[in-house]
């Protein structure tokens, strides 16, 4: 299977917050699945990062607009349950 058809077999919900979680967030508000399709869609090799947290800094939407985040968790308690979870 090529790369550009990894399409995701199951879906589910964030329950609690994580690292991961606030990159999932991140990506889905600027219209992406996951990294996984970000990089698909904008055949990129490295999303921007900062470097002391690990968090997703800098997206390009579809629409070639560039969402920018803070280094500080910006996913709160009460959007956790927002986030989408897929698995390929």
């Amino acid at each position: 299977m090529a790369s550009s058809d990894v399409k995701p077999k199951s879906i589910s919900r964030a329950k609690k917050w994580s690292e991961e979680i606030e990159n999932l967030y991140r990506f889905q508000q600027a219209g992406y699945r996951d990294e996984t399709e970000y990089r698909q869609v904008k055949q990129v090799s490295m999303v921007d990062r900062w470097p002391e947290t690990g968090y997703v800094k800098k997206l390009q939407r579809r629409d070639n607009t560039f969402y920018y985040y803070n280094k500080q968790r910006e996913c709160d308690d009460k959007e956790v349950h927002k986030v989408k979870i897929y698995a390929y």
